[in-house]
């Protein structure tokens, strides 16, 4: 087995952490700032163990922050995590570019 790099692995979390409906809704609507996940439940019609999961795997991929609050939970983008994913991006668009004027075997 091959080892991989620190950013691919990053890179791999954060992809995995995308690849989902409900989880690109729920950053969505934290778009608009902090939320509670009672308020997150409620717009999303859905039960608190799904989104408590969903909320999980972004906050693991660091794309959302938490804080306590008495018994309830707020989420919020983080804006650290957002700058890397958009660093991931950029350096693949470059890529994507210069891959134009690479050789080719054959």
């Amino acid at each position: 087995m091959t080892a991989v790099a620190p950013s691919t692995k990053k890179a791999v979390t954060l992809f995995h952490a995308l690849s989902d409906e409900t989880r690109l809704a729920l950053l969505e609507r934290l778009k608009d700032g902090e939320q509670c996940v009672c308020e997150l439940t409620d717009a999303m019609k859905a039960a608190q163990s799904r989104l408590s999961f969903h909320l999980k795997v972004l906050k693991d991929a660091g794309l959302v922050e938490d804080r306590r609050e008495g018994r309830w939970m707020y989420y919020s983008l983080s804006s650290q995590a957002i700058e890397e994913l958009e660093d991931l991006v950029d350096s693949l668009k470059k890529a994507a570019k210069s891959a134009g004027s690479a050789r080719r075997c054959c």
